[in-house]
């Protein structure tokens, strides 16, 4: 259970909204004072009544169901305004593929991050955003099949360039669709801030377009479905379980297409992103991304060749993010294994991380990047981490 000593002036100890300190001190004071009258003053009452103020309040639990008010479900932490409270969660599809569209812009404001193959070991990312409004994120790029069930879980906003054809009718049959932010639904840049950045068109057309998060907050206004609905799945605890298992380098080969490598620096204590052997920055802030928790999911990825014709050259596949599947959890360095668990298909019913004994696995409060996998057999841990400089300066010999 995470153990937060927080003072009245933000919470009462059951959560609800409490007066402000210098109000709960005014009525302490003027009750001291009346006292005082009647001769009854003493430094013990003065000393009782400024104990009762600021008196530690129960302990709360933080996730996988409940969580204190005024609390971020996404990462376990307070939202830093009244405007992130009132919002709703967030998805932008973000490109990864190829190299040259790195370093993206905003991933590191994103609360969540989910990371998924798009196709043939080329992955995407979907960020989920509330904390932070950044001004510019991207690229975007299109949605999948897997980010309805996404849109589900997290009871979010979804932001993208399009999808294909047979995708958009699933798309626009559902009941979401007006929380579907697209240029291919005639959402511009004007409105949703969906624009063009021709500074980068070396990357090519399709990995030029960003978005505003401000921007798309407000048009979700326009169309009232701005709602803070808050997602429970994940647990938080400053406080580590136990493991005996430690790992500071985490590498994946994702089918010789691309490679990535999470490094957990103790100094920051995060894990730091690699990819393709290279660092991986977020162009907005010029830092390395970095996550707090690493959380890999092995979900089953089924062939859709229904969705098109005989002899079509493309082919969507569906991520079964249902029921339930195995996990790994990574936090401080330290390694846990798990189950993830969807309980049901409702709205705000995000995914939980369980050990065998259903007992929550609990995530460092924080930032987390969450990989969707087909199997986890495929990471890499070391307690040791590779010299990725002398890595980098192989990579540079070898091109020249």
């Amino acid at each position: 259970m995470l153990v937060f000593w927080f003072s009245v002036a933000a919470f009462t100890s059951s959560g609800q909204e409490a007066a402000p300190l210098d109000g709960a001190a005014r009525s302490a004071g003027s009750d001291v004072g009346a006292r005082a009258e009647d001769g009854l003053s003493s430094p013990n009452l003065l000393r009782a009544a400024i104990a009762k103020v600021y008196a530690p309040q129960a302990t709360e639990e933080v996730g996988p169901i409940h969580y204190p008010t005024g609390m971020n479900s996404l990462t376990g932490l307070p939202y830093p305004s009244e405007e992130a409270r009132l919002r709703r969660n967030l998805i932008v599809k973000i490109s990864n593929w190829p190299p040259i569209v790195r370093p993206q812009h905003g991933v590191n404001q994103a609360d969540l991050v989910f990371e998924m193959e798009s196709e043939g070991g080329v992955t995407r990312f979907a960020a989920l955003f509330r904390s932070n409004a950044p001004e510019k994120v991207g690229s975007v790029r299109s949605a999948r099949l897997v980010d309805m069930e996404l849109l589900t879980m997290y009871a979010a906003l979804l932001a993208y360039s399009g999808t294909s054809g047979p995708v958009r009718e699933i798309y626009k049959e559902r009941i979401h669709r007006y929380l579907l932010l697209s240029p291919s639904l005639g959402d511009n840049c004007e409105w949703a801030g969906f624009c063009r950045d021709e500074s980068v068109i070396d990357r090519g057309y399709e990995h030029t377009m960003f978005t505003n998060t401000g921007q798309l907050w407000q048009l979700a206004d326009l169309r009232e479905v701005n709602l803070g609905f808050r997602a429970a799945g994940f647990a938080f605890d400053f406080q580590p379980d136990a493991s005996d298992k430690q790992a500071n380098e985490i590498y994946i080969n994702w089918y010789n297409r691309t490679e990535t490598r999470w490094q957990y620096d103790a100094a920051s204590r995060r894990y730091l992103r690699y990819s393709d052997g290279e660092p991986h920055f977020d162009a907005a802030d010029d830092t390395q991304l970095w996550a707090d928790n690493l959380v890999f999911l092995e979900v089953a990825h089924n062939r859709r060749p229904d969705l098109f014709e005989r002899g079509a050259i493309n082919e969507s596949f569906e991520v079964a993010l249902w029921e339930q599947g195995p996990a790994l959890v990574m936090r401080e360095g330290k390694v846990y294994q798990g189950f993830w668990r969807r309980r049901n298909h409702n709205r705000g019913t995000a995914l939980s991380l369980i050990y065998g004994d259903e007992k929550p696995i609990k995530l460092k409060p924080g930032r987390t990047w969450a990989t969707i996998m087909r199997s986890i057999k495929d990471i890499e841990l070391s307690p040791v981490r590779a010299n990725m400089k002398a890595t980098a300066t192989a990579i540079a010999r070898r091109e020249s």
